[in-house]
Protein backbone atom coordinates (compact mmCIF):
# COMPACT_ATOMS: atom_id res chain seq x y z
CA UNK A 1 0.00 0.00 0.00
CA UNK A 2 2.92 2.22 0.59
CA UNK A 3 3.66 4.83 -2.07
CA UNK A 4 5.73 3.64 -4.92
CA UNK A 5 8.70 6.16 -5.82
CA UNK A 6 9.49 6.14 -9.26
CA UNK A 7 12.22 7.58 -11.43
CA UNK A 8 12.13 11.01 -12.63
CA UNK A 9 14.35 13.16 -15.69
CA UNK A 10 17.25 15.66 -15.09
CA UNK A 11 14.50 18.20 -14.62
CA UNK A 12 12.91 16.92 -12.09
CA UNK A 13 16.19 15.53 -9.79
CA UNK A 14 14.78 17.49 -7.46
CA UNK A 15 10.88 16.56 -7.40
CA UNK A 16 9.24 13.77 -5.59
CA UNK A 17 7.91 11.65 -7.98
CA UNK A 18 5.53 8.62 -6.65
CA UNK A 19 2.62 6.29 -7.14
CA UNK A 20 0.26 6.44 -4.62
CA UNK A 21 -2.87 3.72 -4.30
CA UNK A 22 -5.80 5.04 -3.43
CA UNK A 23 -9.67 3.89 -3.05
CA UNK A 24 -12.16 4.19 -5.21
CA UNK A 25 -14.85 4.55 -2.65
CA UNK A 26 -18.09 2.73 -2.92
CA UNK A 27 -17.41 -0.76 -4.51
CA UNK A 28 -20.25 -3.27 -5.45
CA UNK A 29 -19.44 -6.46 -5.94
CA UNK A 30 -21.88 -9.08 -7.47
CA UNK A 31 -20.92 -12.77 -7.20
CA UNK A 32 -21.71 -15.44 -8.71
CA UNK A 33 -23.48 -19.03 -7.32
CA UNK A 34 -21.17 -21.83 -8.75
CA UNK A 35 -18.44 -21.20 -6.59
CA UNK A 36 -20.49 -19.06 -4.32
CA UNK A 37 -18.05 -18.48 -0.83
CA UNK A 38 -14.36 -18.02 -3.07
CA UNK A 39 -16.02 -15.58 -5.79
CA UNK A 40 -17.63 -13.51 -2.92
CA UNK A 41 -14.62 -13.35 -0.36
CA UNK A 42 -11.58 -13.11 -3.03
CA UNK A 43 -12.95 -9.87 -4.28
CA UNK A 44 -13.90 -8.69 -1.06
CA UNK A 45 -10.80 -8.84 0.33
CA UNK A 46 -8.87 -7.30 -2.18
CA UNK A 47 -11.42 -4.39 -2.14
CA UNK A 48 -11.71 -3.96 1.93
CA UNK A 49 -7.82 -4.37 1.55
CA UNK A 50 -7.43 -1.01 -0.84
CA UNK A 51 -9.76 0.66 1.40
CA UNK A 52 -12.74 1.08 -0.05
CA UNK A 53 -16.42 0.39 1.15
CA UNK A 54 -18.25 -2.61 -0.19
CA UNK A 55 -21.77 -3.18 -1.11
CA UNK A 56 -22.21 -7.39 -1.46
CA UNK A 57 -24.92 -9.13 -3.21
CA UNK A 58 -24.56 -12.64 -3.37
CA UNK A 59 -26.24 -15.01 -5.51
CA UNK A 60 -29.90 -15.42 -4.63
CA UNK A 61 -29.01 -19.16 -6.44
CA UNK A 62 -26.87 -20.38 -3.88
CA UNK A 63 -29.27 -19.97 -0.59
CA UNK A 64 -26.94 -21.40 1.82
CA UNK A 65 -24.60 -19.79 0.61
CA UNK A 66 -25.95 -16.01 0.68
CA UNK A 67 -27.69 -17.19 3.92
CA UNK A 68 -24.80 -18.29 5.94
CA UNK A 69 -22.41 -15.06 4.05
CA UNK A 70 -25.37 -12.52 5.55
CA UNK A 71 -25.57 -13.74 9.18
CA UNK A 72 -21.31 -14.41 9.82
CA UNK A 73 -19.58 -11.60 7.83
CA UNK A 74 -20.97 -8.89 10.53
CA UNK A 75 -19.83 -10.94 12.98
CA UNK A 76 -16.29 -10.60 11.96
CA UNK A 77 -15.87 -7.48 9.78
CA UNK A 78 -16.43 -3.55 11.00
CA UNK A 79 -20.15 -2.81 9.55
CA UNK A 80 -19.48 0.44 8.51
CA UNK A 81 -17.67 -0.21 5.93
CA UNK A 82 -19.67 -3.02 4.42
CA UNK A 83 -23.32 -3.94 3.62
CA UNK A 84 -24.69 -7.54 2.64
CA UNK A 85 -28.05 -7.03 0.45
CA UNK A 86 -29.61 -10.36 -0.12
CA UNK A 87 -32.00 -10.14 -2.82
CA UNK A 88 -32.39 -11.16 -7.44
CA UNK A 89 -32.17 -9.37 -10.31
CA UNK A 90 -34.83 -6.82 -9.37
CA UNK A 91 -32.94 -5.54 -6.13
CA UNK A 92 -29.26 -5.84 -8.40
CA UNK A 93 -30.68 -3.25 -10.89
CA UNK A 94 -32.22 -1.08 -8.26
CA UNK A 95 -28.48 -0.83 -7.08
CA UNK A 96 -26.98 0.06 -10.25
CA UNK A 97 -29.11 3.09 -10.52
CA UNK A 98 -27.27 4.58 -7.77
CA UNK A 99 -23.86 6.34 -8.32
CA UNK A 100 -21.24 4.04 -7.31
CA UNK A 101 -17.26 4.06 -7.71
CA UNK A 102 -16.20 0.82 -8.89
CA UNK A 103 -18.53 -2.17 -9.53
CA UNK A 104 -17.01 -6.15 -9.66
CA UNK A 105 -18.77 -8.05 -11.50
CA UNK A 106 -19.00 -12.43 -12.18
CA UNK A 107 -21.44 -14.02 -14.21
CA UNK A 108 -22.77 -14.62 -17.66
CA UNK A 109 -22.07 -12.18 -20.46
CA UNK A 110 -25.24 -11.97 -20.97
CA UNK A 111 -25.90 -10.30 -17.60
CA UNK A 112 -22.72 -8.48 -18.12
CA UNK A 113 -23.64 -6.52 -20.65
CA UNK A 114 -26.75 -5.11 -18.43
CA UNK A 115 -24.34 -4.21 -15.82
CA UNK A 116 -22.23 -2.69 -18.02
CA UNK A 117 -24.91 -0.91 -19.62
CA UNK A 118 -25.75 0.84 -15.82
CA UNK A 119 -22.36 1.48 -15.50
CA UNK A 120 -22.31 3.62 -18.21
CA UNK A 121 -24.78 6.01 -16.59
CA UNK A 122 -22.41 7.35 -13.92
CA UNK A 123 -18.98 6.35 -15.80
CA UNK A 124 -18.33 3.58 -13.52
CA UNK A 125 -15.36 1.81 -13.64
CA UNK A 126 -16.21 -2.31 -14.12
CA UNK A 127 -14.25 -5.63 -14.04
CA UNK A 128 -16.55 -8.01 -15.60
CA UNK A 129 -15.13 -11.69 -15.51
CA UNK A 130 -17.26 -13.91 -17.57
CA UNK A 131 -17.57 -17.02 -19.18
CA UNK A 132 -17.50 -18.36 -22.98
CA UNK A 133 -16.67 -21.52 -24.14
CA UNK A 134 -13.40 -22.35 -23.78
CA UNK A 135 -11.99 -24.51 -26.37
CA UNK A 136 -9.81 -27.98 -25.78
CA UNK A 137 -7.87 -28.81 -29.08
CA UNK A 138 -5.71 -32.56 -28.66
CA UNK A 139 -3.42 -32.81 -31.37
CA UNK A 140 -2.73 -36.53 -32.76
CA UNK A 141 0.73 -36.76 -31.12
CA UNK A 142 0.01 -37.19 -27.51
CA UNK A 143 -1.29 -40.33 -25.36
CA UNK A 144 -4.73 -39.98 -25.31
CA UNK A 145 -5.09 -41.43 -21.54
CA UNK A 146 -2.82 -38.69 -20.43
CA UNK A 147 -5.40 -36.55 -21.96
CA UNK A 148 -8.27 -38.38 -20.95
CA UNK A 149 -7.52 -38.08 -17.28
CA UNK A 150 -6.78 -34.38 -17.64
CA UNK A 151 -9.87 -33.21 -19.37
CA UNK A 152 -11.90 -35.19 -17.47
CA UNK A 153 -10.76 -34.01 -14.06
CA UNK A 154 -11.30 -30.36 -15.39
CA UNK A 155 -14.70 -30.92 -17.22
CA UNK A 156 -16.54 -32.61 -14.57
CA UNK A 157 -15.27 -31.15 -11.55
CA UNK A 158 -18.47 -29.14 -9.71
CA UNK A 159 -20.07 -31.10 -12.22
CA UNK A 160 -18.93 -28.86 -14.63
CA UNK A 161 -20.76 -25.76 -13.45
CA UNK A 162 -16.83 -23.84 -13.70
CA UNK A 163 -16.20 -20.47 -16.00
CA UNK A 164 -12.68 -22.42 -16.87
CA UNK A 165 -13.41 -25.59 -17.54
CA UNK A 166 -13.27 -26.50 -20.98
CA UNK A 167 -15.79 -26.71 -22.75
CA UNK A 168 -15.72 -28.64 -26.10
CA UNK A 169 -12.60 -30.70 -27.67
CA UNK A 170 -11.65 -30.02 -31.35
CA UNK A 171 -9.41 -33.42 -33.09
CA UNK A 172 -9.44 -35.25 -35.65
CA UNK A 173 -11.49 -38.17 -35.83
CA UNK A 174 -8.77 -40.66 -35.38
CA UNK A 175 -8.17 -39.40 -32.51
CA UNK A 176 -11.40 -39.34 -31.77
CA UNK A 177 -11.94 -43.03 -31.73
CA UNK A 178 -8.68 -43.26 -29.40
CA UNK A 179 -9.90 -40.57 -26.72
CA UNK A 180 -13.28 -42.11 -26.63
CA UNK A 181 -12.16 -45.31 -24.87
CA UNK A 182 -9.87 -43.32 -22.72
CA UNK A 183 -12.52 -40.75 -21.16
CA UNK A 184 -14.96 -44.05 -20.52
CA UNK A 185 -12.07 -45.80 -18.54
CA UNK A 186 -11.16 -42.13 -16.94
CA UNK A 187 -14.65 -41.42 -16.13
CA UNK A 188 -14.88 -44.72 -14.19
CA UNK A 189 -12.18 -44.49 -12.63
CA UNK A 190 -13.10 -41.54 -11.29
CA UNK A 191 -16.90 -41.71 -10.32
CA UNK A 192 -16.89 -45.45 -10.49
CA UNK A 193 -19.52 -47.58 -12.47
CA UNK A 194 -22.49 -46.13 -10.88
CA UNK A 195 -21.45 -41.94 -10.95
CA UNK A 196 -24.59 -41.32 -9.41
CA UNK A 197 -23.85 -43.06 -6.30
CA UNK A 198 -20.33 -41.68 -6.53
CA UNK A 199 -19.64 -39.12 -3.54
CA UNK A 200 -16.95 -37.53 -6.08
CA UNK A 201 -19.69 -36.13 -8.53
CA UNK A 202 -21.84 -33.30 -7.47
CA UNK A 203 -25.40 -31.97 -8.56
CA UNK A 204 -26.79 -29.43 -10.57
CA UNK A 205 -27.90 -26.29 -8.96
CA UNK A 206 -31.58 -26.09 -8.83
CA UNK A 207 -34.20 -27.50 -11.77
CA UNK A 208 -33.94 -24.22 -13.93
CA UNK A 209 -30.29 -25.66 -14.87
CA UNK A 210 -31.41 -29.15 -14.77
CA UNK A 211 -33.81 -28.43 -17.41
CA UNK A 212 -31.27 -26.57 -19.59
CA UNK A 213 -28.68 -29.08 -19.64
CA UNK A 214 -30.89 -31.88 -19.96
CA UNK A 215 -31.98 -30.59 -23.67
CA UNK A 216 -28.39 -30.53 -24.26
CA UNK A 217 -28.11 -33.94 -24.28
CA UNK A 218 -30.21 -34.36 -27.71
CA UNK A 219 -27.58 -32.73 -29.59
CA UNK A 220 -25.36 -35.19 -31.71
CA UNK A 221 -25.13 -38.32 -30.51
CA UNK A 222 -24.24 -39.61 -27.33
CA UNK A 223 -20.99 -41.86 -26.70
CA UNK A 224 -20.63 -41.78 -22.88
CA UNK A 225 -23.28 -41.12 -20.11
CA UNK A 226 -26.03 -39.18 -21.07
CA UNK A 227 -28.02 -40.99 -18.25
CA UNK A 228 -30.14 -38.17 -16.06
CA UNK A 229 -32.35 -37.80 -12.94
CA UNK A 230 -34.94 -34.87 -12.34
CA UNK A 231 -35.36 -35.55 -9.05
CA UNK A 232 -31.56 -36.09 -7.87
CA UNK A 233 -30.95 -32.92 -10.46
CA UNK A 234 -28.19 -35.54 -11.54
CA UNK A 235 -26.69 -35.83 -15.02
CA UNK A 236 -23.71 -38.33 -15.58
CA UNK A 237 -20.45 -37.41 -17.20
CA UNK A 238 -21.43 -37.26 -20.60
CA UNK A 239 -19.70 -37.07 -24.11
CA UNK A 240 -21.34 -36.06 -27.37
CA UNK A 241 -20.23 -36.78 -30.24
CA UNK A 242 -21.27 -35.81 -34.39
CA UNK A 243 -22.11 -32.55 -33.14
CA UNK A 244 -22.68 -29.85 -35.19
CA UNK A 245 -21.62 -26.26 -34.75
CA UNK A 246 -24.83 -24.75 -35.32
CA UNK A 247 -26.58 -26.98 -32.60
CA UNK A 248 -27.20 -25.12 -28.73
CA UNK A 249 -24.50 -27.32 -27.18
CA UNK A 250 -22.14 -25.19 -29.25
CA UNK A 251 -24.06 -21.73 -29.34
CA UNK A 252 -24.03 -21.16 -24.95
CA UNK A 253 -21.32 -22.10 -22.52
CA UNK A 254 -22.33 -25.46 -20.87
CA UNK A 255 -22.03 -25.04 -17.34
CA UNK A 256 -22.44 -28.92 -17.15
CA UNK A 257 -21.01 -32.50 -17.54
CA UNK A 258 -21.64 -32.68 -21.06
CA UNK A 259 -18.39 -32.74 -23.39
CA UNK A 260 -19.16 -32.03 -27.33
CA UNK A 261 -15.82 -33.32 -29.19
CA UNK A 262 -15.70 -31.53 -32.97
CA UNK A 263 -13.75 -32.66 -35.48
CA UNK A 264 -11.09 -30.88 -37.53
CA UNK A 265 -8.41 -32.39 -39.69
CA UNK A 266 -5.41 -30.05 -38.46
CA UNK A 267 -4.35 -26.95 -35.71
CA UNK A 268 -4.74 -25.17 -38.43
CA UNK A 269 -8.52 -25.63 -38.96
CA UNK A 270 -8.47 -26.10 -35.00
CA UNK A 271 -6.95 -22.89 -35.02
CA UNK A 272 -9.21 -20.79 -37.18
CA UNK A 273 -12.58 -22.86 -35.93
CA UNK A 274 -11.51 -20.88 -32.25
CA UNK A 275 -10.78 -17.37 -34.50
CA UNK A 276 -14.28 -17.26 -35.91
CA UNK A 277 -15.86 -17.50 -32.78
CA UNK A 278 -15.93 -14.90 -29.34
CA UNK A 279 -13.00 -14.95 -27.18
CA UNK A 280 -12.47 -17.07 -24.74
CA UNK A 281 -12.32 -17.15 -20.88
CA UNK A 282 -9.37 -19.74 -21.42
CA UNK A 283 -7.99 -22.54 -24.14
CA UNK A 284 -6.48 -25.57 -23.96
CA UNK A 285 -4.12 -27.42 -26.13
CA UNK A 286 -2.61 -31.15 -25.70
CA UNK A 287 0.02 -32.41 -27.71
CA UNK A 288 3.57 -33.99 -27.54
CA UNK A 289 4.94 -31.53 -29.64
CA UNK A 290 6.07 -27.80 -28.15
CA UNK A 291 5.73 -26.63 -31.29
CA UNK A 292 1.99 -27.27 -31.76
CA UNK A 293 1.06 -25.89 -28.69
CA UNK A 294 2.87 -22.27 -29.48
CA UNK A 295 1.00 -22.24 -32.46
CA UNK A 296 -2.45 -22.51 -30.51
CA UNK A 297 -0.87 -20.17 -28.21
CA UNK A 298 0.90 -17.52 -30.21
CA UNK A 299 -1.70 -17.62 -33.32
CA UNK A 300 -4.86 -17.29 -30.84
CA UNK A 301 -6.73 -15.02 -28.06
CA UNK A 302 -7.87 -15.82 -24.72
CA UNK A 303 -8.36 -14.70 -21.02
CA UNK A 304 -5.59 -17.78 -20.18
CA UNK A 305 -3.97 -20.45 -22.02
CA UNK A 306 -3.11 -23.91 -20.73
CA UNK A 307 -0.37 -26.08 -22.57
CA UNK A 308 -1.09 -29.86 -22.11
CA UNK A 309 -2.57 -28.59 -18.66
CA UNK A 310 -6.07 -27.45 -17.50
CA UNK A 311 -7.25 -24.57 -14.83
CA UNK A 312 -4.22 -25.27 -12.11
CA UNK A 313 -3.03 -21.43 -12.42
CA UNK A 314 -6.35 -20.16 -10.47
CA UNK A 315 -4.53 -21.68 -7.48
CA UNK A 316 -1.70 -19.13 -7.85
CA UNK A 317 -1.92 -15.83 -6.20
CA UNK A 318 1.47 -14.81 -8.69
CA UNK A 319 -1.19 -14.38 -12.02
CA UNK A 320 -4.06 -12.46 -12.48
CA UNK A 321 -6.82 -14.24 -13.90
CA UNK A 322 -9.64 -12.29 -16.22
CA UNK A 323 -10.91 -12.65 -19.95
CA UNK A 324 -10.98 -10.85 -22.72
CA UNK A 325 -13.86 -9.29 -24.80
CA UNK A 326 -16.64 -10.88 -24.85
CA UNK A 327 -15.09 -13.03 -22.17
CA UNK A 328 -14.77 -10.17 -19.67
CA UNK A 329 -12.32 -7.29 -18.66
CA UNK A 330 -10.56 -6.46 -15.83
CA UNK A 331 -8.38 -9.34 -13.77
CA UNK A 332 -7.82 -10.32 -9.86
CA UNK A 333 -6.41 -12.75 -7.77
CA UNK A 334 -3.66 -11.94 -5.30
CA UNK A 335 -2.38 -8.54 -5.45
CA UNK A 336 -3.80 -7.99 -8.54
CA UNK A 337 -6.90 -8.17 -7.25
CA UNK A 338 -5.99 -4.98 -4.23
CA UNK A 339 -4.40 -3.09 -7.81
CA UNK A 340 -8.04 -4.17 -9.51
CA UNK A 341 -9.75 -1.94 -6.54
CA UNK A 342 -7.09 0.87 -6.28
CA UNK A 343 -6.92 3.97 -8.21
CA UNK A 344 -2.78 4.69 -8.78
CA UNK A 345 -2.36 7.87 -8.65
CA UNK A 346 0.48 9.69 -10.06
CA UNK A 347 2.11 12.59 -7.65
CA UNK A 348 4.65 14.87 -7.85
CA UNK A 349 6.00 16.94 -5.48
CA UNK A 350 8.31 20.21 -6.65
CA UNK A 351 9.99 22.81 -4.07
CA UNK A 352 8.61 25.83 -4.21
CA UNK A 353 11.38 28.12 -5.40
CA UNK A 354 14.44 27.36 -7.53
CA UNK A 355 12.52 28.94 -10.26
CA UNK A 356 15.73 29.88 -12.24
CA UNK A 357 16.21 26.15 -12.59
CA UNK A 358 12.70 26.46 -14.27
CA UNK A 359 12.91 28.94 -16.22
CA UNK A 360 14.34 27.22 -19.63
CA UNK A 361 10.99 25.42 -20.01
CA UNK A 362 9.27 28.97 -20.40
CA UNK A 363 8.62 30.46 -23.80
CA UNK A 364 10.04 31.97 -26.17
CA UNK A 365 11.64 28.26 -27.54
CA UNK A 366 14.81 28.66 -29.53
CA UNK A 367 16.55 26.48 -30.98
CA UNK A 368 19.00 26.10 -28.51
CA UNK A 369 16.45 25.48 -25.46
CA UNK A 370 14.54 23.47 -27.40
CA UNK A 371 17.68 20.84 -27.69
CA UNK A 372 18.67 21.07 -23.91
CA UNK A 373 14.59 20.09 -22.83
CA UNK A 374 14.70 17.21 -24.90
CA UNK A 375 18.18 16.15 -23.62
CA UNK A 376 17.53 17.20 -20.47
CA UNK A 377 14.05 15.04 -20.43
CA UNK A 378 15.77 12.07 -21.78
CA UNK A 379 14.98 8.79 -23.85
CA UNK A 380 12.34 7.43 -21.17
CA UNK A 381 10.05 10.45 -21.10
CA UNK A 382 7.27 11.45 -23.86
CA UNK A 383 7.89 14.40 -25.78
CA UNK A 384 5.61 17.09 -25.96
CA UNK A 385 7.46 19.18 -28.04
Amino acid sequence: MKDEPRSTNLFMKLDSVFIRKEPFGLVFIIAPWNYPLNLTLVPLVGALAAGNCVVLKPSEISQGTEKVLAEVLPQYLDQSCFAVVLGGPQETGQLLEHELDYIFFTGSPRVGKIVMTAATKHLTPVTLELGGKNPCYVDDNCDPQTVANRVAWFRYFNTGQTCVAPDYVLCSPEMQERLLPALQSTITRFYGDDPQSSPNLGRIINQKQFQRLRTLLGCGRVAIGGQSNESDRYIAPTVLVDVQETEPVMQEEIFGPILPIVNVQSVDEAIEFINRREKPLDLYAFSNSSQVVNQMLKRTSSGSFGGNEGFTYISLPSVPFGGVGHSGMGRYHGKFTFDTFSHHRTCLLAPSGLEKLKEIRYPPYTDWNQQLLRWGMGSQSCSLL
